[in-house]
């Protein structure tokens, strides 16, 4: 990478900090309590966030996994790999906000309805994406395989949305939305969004350049050698 680029990537990421940090101090300081939940309906904002940007992230790996069976180019596999990540840290961070907030609203931190199922379905999907990757396949045969898995894991997003459409009272909700409460969720959107692109993009740069690094160094060694068998010695 080049000194402009780095430059790029150095505000990219002074920014997102700086957003992040923005969001935090919001809710922590600068919304109002909930008269009925108290400060703990503070989380909705982390929970929120972390679920749209969910999404978005799992779209990003659908199209990746579409494009690399298109043009089985490994650009979009890496793409794919780098966005199922974010999905499993995004979506762990849904279920973890949303249990604590269960725990205060039902008394238990657990609740087999239908948004925190798919949910949790979700998460394994891809989770079970990632450990797929780890498996020891051919690299052209892995690839086809996570991109199928991934276009079917992804059948499972429409199903967490629709769940919490239809069943809003099954859910986190921010209620009344007071001025303060829309500019603090704006911001926490905006700060997880570009949190989630720049980790797509770092993930999506390191398997890129360990992948050139590779080429570089098969093209100037050749293959490895297996020894011979002591059969074709003989």
């Amino acid at each position: 990478m080049n000194r402009y680029g780095t430059t790029i990537l150095r505000a990219y990421w002074v920014l997102t900090l700086s957003l992040l940090a923005a969001a935090l101090a919001m809710v922590i300081w600068y919304v109002p309590d909930d008269p009925q939940s108290g400060p703990i309906l503070r989380i909705v904002h982390i929970h929120l966030a972390a679920a749209i940007n969910t999404l978005i992230a799992c779209t990003v790996v659908f199209a990746a996994n579409i494009a690399y069976l298109w043009q089985r180019d490994n650009r979009w596999d890496a793409l794919g790999d780098a966005g199922a990540r974010v999905v499993v840290l995004l979506c762990f961070v849904v279920l973890v906000t949303g249990m604590l907030w269960a725990k205060q609203a039902w008394g238990r931190w657990w609740q087999w309805n239908s948004p925190l199922t798919f949910s949790l379905i979700l998460w394994l999907l891809y989770a079970g994406y990632l450990l797929h990757r780890r498996l020891p396949h051919p690299p052209g045969r892995r690839a086809m395989r996570s991109a199928a898995f991934g276009i079917v894991a992804f059948l499972d997003v429409p199903l967490v949305y629709l769940s919490v459409r239809m069943l809003p009272d099954s859910h986190l909700s921010i209620g009344e939305r007071a001025p303060e409460t829309v500019q603090t969720q704006i911001v926490w959107l905006l700060a997880v969004l570009f949190l989630s692109g720049g980790l797509i993009a770092t993930r999506y740069l390191l398997t890129r350049l360990t992948s050139a690094s590779d080429a570089s160094t098969h093209a100037q060694h050749g293959p490895t050698q297996r020894p011979a068998s002591p059969r074709m010695i003989a």
